[in-house]
């Protein structure tokens, strides 16, 4: 069984997948706007452009999503997408740049689990937390 994370937008999802495509790596896989399925003659000229399902490819994992329309959309809440991170100058690295124009909840920092753990809300309101764990 694979658990992957599906995210929702308000219209930001190109730009939150191609950001984080630069933060995580991995390589986008899937980008599909409305205007490039047959449901396109039933969504308004301002919403063609907007994405009907992204996916990021990080090794095997896979980090998806879309816009919502408007009348849909919820704000992010009630969970975190969690990396685990064995390197902690790589947990770091990752931190800071998805913090990039977000807002830190929990600075980056050792605690009695993790030797690097740090948790925020990046620029597109998607929180995160950041984990690098003590090796066993």
């Amino acid at each position: 069984m694979q658990v992957n994370p599906y995210l929702t937008f308000d219209g930001c999802c190109e730009a939150a997948f191609r950001f984080y495509e630069s933060c995580l790596g991995g390589k986008i896989s899937a980008m599909i706007p409305h205007r490039e399925t047959p449901a396109a003659e039933h969504v308004p000229p301002d919403w063609q452009d907007k994405i009907i399902h992204a996916q990021l490819d990080l090794d095997g994992q896979l980090l998806m999503g879309s816009d919502a329309p408007p009348e849909h959309y919820e704000a992010s809440q009630g969970f975190s997408v969690t990396l685990c991170i064995d390197d902690p100058d790589e947990a770091e690295r990752v931190f800071n740049a998805l913090a990039k124009d977000g807002s830190v909840r929990m600075p980056m920092e050792e605690t009695f689990w993790a030797r690097r753990f740090g948790m925020l809300v990046d620029g597109f309101g998607i929180p995160w937390m950041i984990n690098c764990n003590r090796p066993e």
